[in-house]
């Protein structure tokens, strides 16, 4: 594997990434599976604040792992609060996870069983960083509020992420994507599980709040196909279209789930 080349084949893919990046196999590493019946309700968890400005949406864009909206988060337009978290955490980014059949795409798994994708949306700490480079260095420094997809009906509020992707099919591709709240695609009740894990995907830091969504939101099978369509590879490179992009569940190592709900 060369330098810092990570991605999903076999060559590159998750068992090799401790190889380059040694803090994949720490003792709090994410995706998890959630045991439902181990996970235990916290009364101290308060209900979630989510104050997200559309207009702070500013780009698009093909990474070759998987595709990504930027946010602008020099101040705290858009905000995640409450919950299990302290302060403020600014909106940065949020991208998805998939995979290469409608049966599997989730990172995180309930009682073992996986959804066809998954929604990580992605904040900082900004009460205690500067940026959300430096927040990854700290325990409580992220924040990412995920939903599950599961196959069903075509879903209204991705039909503009989904018009988008022709034009970041390729490795390195931008395009600018403005007035988006992605608040519309976290599912009515917002019950969650809470963890404290890591980026699932390398350098794999362990600075991750996650805040998981107990119910999925629909997405349908043509609409994932087009997610499989943006490519790992540059315009003028082979077509290596993503087919899949998750990382399997990791050990949770005596870790305990915290549930809002009863």
């Amino acid at each position: 594997m060369a330098s810092k080349e990570w991605g999903y084949d076999a060559h590159n893919g998750p068992d090799q990434w401790s190889k380059l990046f040694p803090l994949a196999k720490g003792n709090h590493q994410s995706p998890i599976d959630i045991k439902t019946k181990e996970a235990k309700y916290d009364s101290a968890l308060k209900s979630l604040s989510i104050s997200y400005d559309p207009t702070t949406a500013k780009v698009i864009s093909n990474n070759g792992h998987y595709f990504q909206v930027q946010y602008d988060d020099k101040d705290n337009q858009s905000v995640l609060k409450g919950g299990p978290l302290t302060g403020n955490y600014r909106l940065n980014q949020f991208h998805f996870h998939w995979g290469s059949s409608d049966d599997n795409g989730s990172e995180h798994t309930i009682d073992g069983a996986k959804q066809a994708a998954e929604f990580h949306v992605v904040h900082w700490n900004s009460d205690k960083y500067g940026n959300c480079a430096e927040a990854v260095n700290h325990p409580d420094g992220w924040a990412i509020a995920t939903s599950f997809l599961k196959i069903g009906a075509d879903n209204p509020n991705l039909q503009k992420i989904i018009d988008a992707l022709d034009s970041i099919k390729t490795k390195g591709k931008k395009a600018q994507f403005t007035d988006f709240d992605p608040s519309t695609l976290f599912p009515a009740s917002h019950d969650y599980w809470t963890y404290h894990g890591s980026q699932t995907h390398p350098p794999c830091h362990e600075s991750v709040t996650w805040i998981i969504f107990k119910d999925p939101v629909p997405v349908s099978s043509q609409q994932l196909a087009k997610f499989r369509s943006i490519r790992a590879s540059g315009a003028r490179e082979k077509a290596h279209p993503i087919l899949s992009n998750h990382r399997p569940t990791q050990p949770s190592k005596g870790r305990k789930v915290k549930a809002s709900f009863h």
